[in-house]
């Protein structure tokens, strides 16, 4: 199955092609520019360089959030463009959490991504890799900070990946040698890891007007209105 990863969550944009474990190509930009300039044009330079068109592929995903507001519904609405233009795509949408495990998914024990959401509140999720596979451990959650990884066991490995990963190393286990944070290319979310994710489990494929973000909070305009109200 060739699969299409489309990654708009947060500060790095990227694009991935894989052939079931084969990364055909990949390219990850930390950029100033919008998602929205950027996702397309790289999407087209990674069908030429593969010598592939949408006709070739057979599914295309995104990052589901949390994340980026904007950049989450840039992505989704990228992958509802497409799928419009090639309705035999299947499609879907994971979880940026998972994405970042399985970045992480050569590490044996668990694995907790973490994302920076707002001063002490960090979005956060605990999944376990065995043999290269990886299984939540519990559902993501939009957290304290501080009582999440104050009650954190570290008894075994534990992995850290995420915008907020070493931060939080050097906050909570400086001297920890049980806790490491997860090396700087595999930190940040890739697209690859979203096509990793969906191969994973390619029964997770929805209607394309099913795609919808998870935030895991309240959007600034829903808290708006709920002021208002």
């Amino acid at each position: 199955m060739k699969v299409l990863g489309i990654e708009t969550s947060g500060k790095t944009a990227s694009c991935a092609i894989m052939d079931g474990e084969k990364l055909l190509a990949e390219k990850t930009v930390y950029t100033k520019l919008t998602h929205s300039q950027i996702i397309l044009p790289t999407v087209e330079e990674l069908l030429f360089d593969c010598g592939l068109g949408f006709d070739g592929l057979d599914a295309v995903v995104c990052a589901a959030g949390p994340g980026s507001y904007t950049g989450l519904r840039i992505g989704i609405a990228a992958v509802k463009g497409i799928v419009m233009g090639a309705p035999h795509l299947k499609c879907s949408a994971v979880s940026t959490l998972e994405a970042l495990a399985f970045g992480c998914s050569a590490f044996e024990g668990k694995i907790v991504p973490v994302m920076y959401a707002r001063p002490g509140v960090v979005y956060a999720g605990e999944y376990e890799s065995r043999d290269g596979k990886i299984s939540a451990l519990s559902e993501d959650k939009v957290t304290d900070e501080a009582e999440f990884f104050g009650r954190l066991g570290t008894d075994e490995p534990l992995m850290l990946t995420g915008d907020r990963s070493a931060e939080i190393k050097e906050l909570y286990f400086a001297d920890n040698g049980n806790v490491r944070v997860a090396p700087t290319a595999e930190r940040l979310q890739r697209a690859s890891s979203l096509c990793a994710a969906f191969l994973a489990e390619p029964g997770r494929e929805v209607a394309p007007e099913k795609l919808e973000a998870s935030y895991l909070q309240a959007t600034k305009a829903e808290k708006d209105k709920a002021h208002r109200e």
